[in-house]
């Protein structure tokens, strides 16, 4: 099958079996699958899904720990017609019930420790047929051996007629409401999406891809899918819980792509400061979730000496939005660049007219990328889906603040939420943070508003400074009262060992206001 041919996501890998039978597809732990085992498990895996009842469209529930198995079970589902839904391993029993009733899974996937918390949900669930695991704990009952239903199965799945405008995803993500939303996403949804950003990234056959981060998080699901679609190796880590243990992987796997957020980097800058070391293998380092400080350039490059640097920015609802090419970075280090190939972007002002260059709007993208919407929930939807300047046509409003220059690079000022209003003015928590990474000491800092009865909302900055740093909050504050406007200046700087973070690694700002309180 030729790269033009492919129209649906496991398409990829039966491409990439074909060619590169042999190559080592995925690594994880001391399991290493090539592309002919991997095509085998997925292919008798999906069988068993369809003999299960899983049929077209039907939702197939992945609650596993970065792993073979969940790649395996990633393709199997669309192989058999499918809907994956990838379920982080560190969710709560509470929180799989409700995904599992929201989608109507008909089967759950699970392994090892998880098991325990997998059927009891399962069982809460009416949707849910069958729980599958791989090494389940013993007493467990009612939950099927992964193993024996892949060997007992037929060597490949019915046709399941399958076509690209068919769900192959519903990715949940974090609501306004306290309950994740399922964003909906098609097989020719994610199939452009993988190929432009390998495209931008300038991928090639031989690439070996680090993904620690949750395969139930889209920036580490796409990791998967661009290794995938481009016959490379993806390397999987549990998580950056050991930054040690992740540096001696890389260099003892010898990646070429480094896909992380601003926390991880910050950690490795700490890291280095202690112990010297490089990564010198990495050809390509990417960041997404949150604004990649420029402070941070010139030590990465340090760390990964050998690598291109992509500044990006996106959202689960249509992927990526746009990057920034990395020749571009020490140019216009604070932008995340343009729309990435095969698709464009907006930045309009609240009547729907563009932006003049420096004027905030709200970003809006066209594209092929862009989800059907979320599940089942058509209200939100309307919000975020909204008519396009072309009749009939649909495009993203992302609700997130921007800002354009003249030759039409973009840059993040916030989302709709965290806009700080003080003072009558707007201020972009982005702006400020960038202003107290600058200070000597500082590993990382998030800014929020707090209510006040005066200002409308106070500018409070959390801080968290390097090893053995010493900084006052009044030297931050001096410090920003040098680099920013007088209405942007933090009045309070609390000192924090860590930051609250997602498993994704972006900063739980919802967290730091309940603290604020």
């Amino acid at each position: 099958m030729q790269a033009a041919e492919i129209r649906l996501l496991h398409e990829t890998l039966l491409a990439s079996a074909e060619r590169v039978p042999e190559r080592e597809a995925v690594v994880a732990g001391a399991e290493r699958l090539t592309y002919a085992q991997l095509r085998e498990r997925a292919l008798r895996l999906a069988r068993a899904l369809q003999e299960l009842g899983v049929g077209r469209g039907d939702r197939v529930a992945i609650y596993m720990d970065n792993s073979a198995g969940a790649a395996t079970a990633i393709y199997a589902a669309v192989l058999a017609g499918g809907v994956f839904v990838v379920v982080n391993a560190q969710t709560k029993e509470d929180k799989l019930l409700y995904v599992l009733d929201d989608c109507e899974a008909a089967v759950l996937l699970t392994e090892g420790s998880l098991t325990r918390t997998a059927a009891a949900a399962a069982a809460a669930a009416p949707s849910v047929k069958a729980v599958i695991a791989a090494a389940a704990p013993e007493g467990v009952e009612g939950v099927l051996d992964l193993e024996d239903v892949v060997a007992s199965a037929a060597p490949e799945p019915r046709p399941a007629g399958t076509i690209p405008l068919d769900l192959a995803a519903l990715i949940y993500t974090s609501g306004s409401t306290g309950f994740p939303k399922g964003v909906m996403m098609t097989h020719g949804n994610m199939v452009f999406a993988a190929g432009s950003i390998a495209q931008y990234l300038r991928l090639g056959a031989d690439e070996r891809i680090l993904g620690v981060l949750p395969l139930a998080f889209d920036y580490g699901l796409y990791q998967l899918l661009m290794a995938v679609l481009r016959g490379g190796t993806l390397v999987l880590e549990r998580s950056f819980a050991f930054p040690a243990q992740t540096v001696k992987r890389v260099q003892e796997e010898e990646i070429t792509v480094f896909p992380g957020v601003p926390t991880v980097y910050a950690t490795l800058l700490s890291m280095r400061r202690g112990m010297d070391f490089e990564l010198g293998s990495v050809r390509r380092v990417t960041n997404t979730a949150a604004a990649l400080p420029a402070t941070f350039h010139a030590e990465m490059r340090r760390i990964f000496p050998n690598a291109l640097i992509f500044a990006m920015y996106g959202l689960t609802e249509c992927k990526r939005v746009c990057y920034l090419e990395p020749e571009l970075l020490e140019r216009k280090p604070t932008s995340v660049g343009r729309a990435i190939p095969g698709t464009e972007t907006m930045v309009l002002r609240e009547d729907g007219t563009p932006v003049e260059p420096g004027e905030t709007g709200i970003l809006h993208v066209r594209g092929p990328h862009v989800m059907v919407g979320y599940w089942r929930k058509p209200e939100q939807t309307a919000e975020m889906i909204v008519p396009g300047p072309l009749p009939g046509e649909r495009m993203l409003c992302t609700q997130d603040h921007f800002t354009v220059d003249e030759e039409g690079f973009l840059y993040f000022v916030g989302r709709t939420d965290d806009i700080i209003k003080t003072r009558g003015e707007k201020v972009s928590p982005i702006e400020v943070e960038n202003a107290i990474f600058d200070v000597d000491g500082v590993k990382e800092a998030a800014v929020v508003g707090v209510p006040d009865d005066v200002l409308g909302e106070a500018i409070r900055a959390f801080v968290v400074l390097d090893d053995g740093a010493e900084l006052t909050d009044q030297e931050v504050i001096a410090a920003c009262r040098t680099r920013l406007e007088n209405f942007m200046v933090p009045g309070e700087v609390v000192f924090l060992d860590a930051l609250p973070t997602t498993a994704t690694g972006k900063v739980r700002r919802k967290s730091l206001l309940e603290s604020a309180g």
